[in-house]
């Protein structure tokens, strides 16, 4: 009997302290009403804008391409090279091209020749027709002579013809080869800056399917444009002329300005997500953009000066009140109508406002009843872990 109990005390003791332990742990933390802070409502200018990343480009681009296939013999421009519209920057073998055009020369001569022959023929076919028809009239020869004759005739004149439609043929060859000969050599088509040079010497370019590109060039690099891609829930916001700032990752402390100049009907579609690209005109007088830079771009959609506002938390603070009453409340409010919670004494009382334009950190408020400096209620932020006030976590 001394033995169980010794063994069953050690037993019970142990089932105590976890009971106890699981007691604590259920007790239910102390409640209180909804925690809250108060914040003054500030006058200031107010700016509402739309939040999109963009690229930087230059206004104008040409991509100059070969219209003949060959190897690349000479390039007479490189990156970042400035070239005048009419320069030549780079030679296509023109080997092939010269033996194809000396072919369509000789093609030329011999259907020139056949043209001459054909002339022979025919006057020579008109002489007998002519002789036959005095021997005929003489009744010194017969019908069918004169005939063949006539029939010989026409046949020259239509060997004739034949013979100067291929020398057309061969006029308009040799006309195909040498724009095929001068397509050898690459002309800039405009003034402007290389900003990329996609082939190197002793390269094979083929335009058998489409013209390869060589070079990119730059018209202006003064002038630059940023393609920003606005998602469709603000895009009904934005327009042209709108005041545009952005920034890019080479320059943080620096703001760029600039305007939108367009906003493009073409959706384009990311994980699902429609967005529409607007062109923002930007002025790079000191090149200190470069094409294909990120911007993270802000649009000036709408902008007050001097009005009341407060932070977006103060509209969705609820306080502890009765479902009822609460219901009641939001059931007077209308359109854009929204309740702040102001303090008289230790009570709060709702002031109902309604709301304008929404900045990055503060919304736009109107009310009679509101003043500049008035205290009103937003939710205490809320910590990483809430304390309870009694209890034992044993995990």
């Amino acid at each position: 009997m001394n033995i169980n109990m010794k063994i069953l005390l050690p037993v019970a003791a142990a089932v105590a302290l976890l009971a106890t332990a699981w007691w604590l742990q259920k007790t239910p933390e102390s409640k209180g009403g909804p925690a809250y802070t108060q914040v003054e409502v500030k006058r200031a200018d107010i700016t509402s804008v739309v939040s999109a990343t963009g690229t930087v480009n230059p206004l104008n681009t040409v991509q100059v391409g070969s219209q003949v296939s060959g190897a690349v013999q000479r390039l007479h421009a490189d990156f970042n090279d400035e070239v005048k519209k009419g320069q030549v920057i780079a030679q296509i073998d023109p080997a092939v091209f010269r033996a194809e055009l000396a072919e369509a020369e000789g093609n030329v001569k011999s259907a020139e020749a056949g043209v001459e022959k054909a002339k022979v023929g025919v006057a020579d076919a008109k002489r007998e027709l002519d002789r036959q028809n005095s021997l005929f009239e003489k009744k010194l020869s017969a019908e069918n002579v004169l005939d063949a004759a006539r029939f010989a005739y026409d046949s020259a004149r239509v060997e004739q013809q034949v013979k100067e439609a291929a020398l057309v043929q061969a006029l308009a060859a040799r006309k195909r080869e040498e724009v095929n000969l001068a397509y050898t050599t690459i002309y800039a088509p405009i003034d402007g800056v290389i900003i990329s040079r996609d082939v190197d010497v002793g390269q094979t370019v083929a335009a058998s399917l489409q013209a390869p590109t060589l070079f990119t060039i730059a018209k202006d690099l003064t002038q630059m444009q940023v393609e920003a891609e606005v998602d469709e829930s603000f895009i009904g916001q934005v327009r042209e002329g709108m005041p545009v700032t952005f920034s890019v990752f080479a320059y943080p402390g620096r703001a760029f300005e600039g305007v939108v100049k367009q906003v493009r009907l073409h959706p384009t579609v990311e994980a699902g997500v429609v967005k529409y690209n607007s062109i923002i005109h930007v002025e790079n007088a000191d090149l200190a953009l470069k094409p294909g830079m990120t911007a993270t771009v802000s649009i000036e959609t709408d902008k007050r000066q001097q009005v009341l506002q407060v932070p977006p938390s103060a509209l969705r603070f609820v306080p502890d009140l009765p479902e009822e009453e609460l219901a009641a409340l939001r059931k007077e409010l209308k359109r854009n109508q929204r309740v702040l919670w102001t303090f008289d004494g230790d009570d709060l009382v709702p002031i109902t406002v309604t709301t304008g334009i929404r900045g990055e950190r503060t919304v736009e408020v109107i009310s009679d009843q509101l003043r500049e400096d008035m205290q009103v209620a937003v939710p205490e932020k809320r910590k990483a872990a809430r304390k309870r006030s009694i209890g034992l976590s044993l995990f």
